[in-house]
């Protein structure tokens, strides 16, 4: 009699892809620059030309059934291009910004849990002025209700009630465009959050975010190789208690980001212009 054979199930899905030179890419990284693609000149492209598109600009080697089944996931199919979201984009403006919380920048980094093989995600918030990380979520997933979180916590730690709200600002990732974080910029009709995403490949108009990006990767990422993701998680806690309360700025004086964040509520600051 013949014996039934055992049909194991399907391996999962990898949560990365690799670039020319070997690097993991995660699908959450990856998922951002389609959109990004998706907002700019390439956005007549289909799945097999955006993938090409990440070959040509970031060395990215993706195929093209994974470019489909990412595109769909976003709502990038030709089938679906005539989506409209609810809310549009609002550029940035040319800024002077004088004073904490009148413009933060926010985005999400991408760290990596050898112990898994597997990435997390770390969403944080910078004030221009200060240099604080006012808020920040780290964790195996971000949502658009995790950034929403996030930004409601950094409001009511740093703004008095009737204070204005900052301009929030952030590149085009999902989480970003989502109905979910454009209605909670606008649940208060009289104090509205003002978000400005910036244009495709333009980086360098969230350079204050960025900047902080570049050191975490230089001073704690690029050194660590995390066994657990609790491991991460704490070793990235720590790191940013440090940043905001210990670590010197030359651009602040020598100070830190809370000591001239007091230094400016206690008017021992003179007047500071930063253009952005």
């Amino acid at each position: 009699m013949s014996r039934k054979k055992h049909v194991q199930a399907g391996r999962p899905f990898p949560e990365y892809s690799l670039t020319v030179d070997g690097r993991k890419i995660s699908d959450a990284q990856i998922e951002e620059w389609l959109m990004e693609l998706a907002e700019g000149e390439e956005h007549n492209y289909g799945y097999r030309n955006l993938a090409h598109a990440l070959y040509v600009q970031r060395r990215l080697i993706l195929n093209h059934k994974k470019s489909y089944r990412l595109c769909k996931k976003l709502g990038l199919l030709h089938k679906q291009r005539q989506k409209k979201f609810k809310y549009p984009r609002r550029l940035p403006q040319n800024r002077v910004i004088t004073g904490p919380n009148q413009l933060w920048q926010m985005d999400i980094k991408y760290g990596y849990v050898a112990g898994y093989d597997s990435f997390f995600f770390l969403f944080d918030i910078i004030d221009v002025f200060d240099r604080t990380l006012v808020g920040y979520h780290v964790g195996s997933s971000c949502e658009a209700k995790d950034v929403c979180a996030t930004v409601r916590r950094a409001l009511q730690s740093r703004l008095q009630p009737g204070d204005k709200k900052p301009v929030v600002r952030s590149d085009n990732g999902p989480q970003f465009m989502s109905n979910q974080f454009g209605d909670m910029c606008r649940e208060d009709a009289e104090n509205p959050l003002i978000h400005e995403r910036i244009p495709p490949k333009t980086p360098n108009m969230n350079a204050y975010i960025e900047s902080f990006h570049s050191i975490i990767e230089r001073d704690l990422f690029s050194k660590e190789e995390y066994a657990t993701f609790e491991e991460a998680y704490q070793s990235v806690h720590e790191y940013i208690e440090f940043y905001n309360l210990r670590r010197f700025h030359g651009s602040l004086k020598r100070m830190t980001p809370t000591q001239f964040y007091d230094a400016w509520k206690a008017k021992k600051l003179p007047e500071i212009k930063i253009a952005v």
